[in-house]
């Protein structure tokens, strides 16, 4: 069995090949089952969470990624969430490689949100915003640019330095970037926003919203949490990676079907619809497009296969 460390993962993941890796997994499609989501204490939440999410092509491969989601481990100095991703031979059962799940689990992610950009983002997108500035933001815009000619990139965080942080870390990439304090000025003028933060209140409002632009959520990740208004919602062509994690997990798509904003059949597409040619994305360039991401263990099993066989 392998063991693929960090650099390997983040050296075999890069964009556009994990991009075009996602999209035909979304084509060829998976069997993945229902997570698994088990209290280990039942009667106190906060002493941890394990959540198991298998996916396995017949005759080719199987994975399976573990996470454990340990609410008190700030306090001793520990990440809160920290997970594995172990890789089988479908037709043999037999291990193939061993890797973190963290890297992994970032890489993919902003790689389907750029896989929904290609489909609903204006072709000559050219300005990008990226609310929050944590490990999500920087391969949200790479994986965005890899898809779109971005030239342009303000970084909005609740915390300013951190945006500056990161804003000069791509300007050494090469990007023209820059961090920003007013949001909705940002937001206005911007042809693609992505958020990936923590919030649990909206933070971009519909009425910013310029036509044409395309609003991309990928932190809102319980029912509870918000990135987007109901104003977003109601105005936005809606798109999620799978209707599953939409419909039950997303509070940006969640919340506003509970209280009659959308409905069910509002939701356009999902990632299967638009890398099966079922849905064409974009239909105008007025077209205001919101994507919603939830993860799946389809994404995973993706690039844990690109990873494997980048390093074998």
């Amino acid at each position: 069995m392998r063991i693929i460390e960090n650099s390997e993962i983040a050296a075999a993941l890069h964009y556009p090949a994990l991009i075009d890796a996602l999209r035909d997994m979304f084509v060829s499609g998976c069997t993945q089952p229902l997570r698994h989501h088990h209290g280990l204490d039942p009667e106190n939440e906060r002493k941890g969470t394990l959540l198991i999410m298998p996916a396995w092509q017949s005759g080719g491969f199987l994975g399976l990624k573990t996470v454990t989601v340990m609410p008190e481990n700030g306090e001793k100095g520990l990440p809160s969430v920290q997970g594995t991703y172990l890789l089988f031979d479908a037709n043999n059962g037999s291990a193939l490689a061993l890797m973190d799940a963290g890297e992994l689990t970032t890489r993919r992610t902003a790689a389907a949100s750029a896989l929904a950009a290609s489909y609903l983002a204006l072709k000559d997108a050219s300005k990008m915003l990226m609310v929050g500035a944590g490990a999500m933001a920087p391969c949200l815009i790479r994986a965005h640019a890899a898809v779109r000619d971005i030239r342009e990139v303000t970084i909005w965080n609740h915390r300013t330095e951190k945006a500056e942080k990161l804003a000069a870390e791509l300007t050494q990439e090469g990007f023209s970037a820059q961090a920003v304090t007013d949001l909705e000025a940002a937001a206005r003028t911007a042809d693609v926003i992505s958020c990936a933060t923590l919030s649990t209140e909206p933070l971009i409002k519909g009425t910013w919203l310029k036509p044409g632009a395309h609003l991309d959520l990928v932190g809102a990740f319980t029912p509870a949490m918000r990135e987007s208004d109901d104003a977003a919602v109601g105005i936005a062509s809606l798109f999620v990676d799978t209707r599953e994690g939409g419909l039950n997990e997303a509070g940006d798509i969640v919340q506003p079907l509970n209280s009659g904003i959308i409905k069910e059949g509002n939701i356009r597409a999902d990632l299967y619809d638009l890398c099966r040619v079922i849905h064409p994305g974009r239909e105008s360039a007025d077209e205001i497009t919101l994507f919603k991401s939830t993860g799946a263990a389809l994404e995973d099993l993706a690039a844990a296969i690109l990873a494997y066989q980048a390093n074998r």
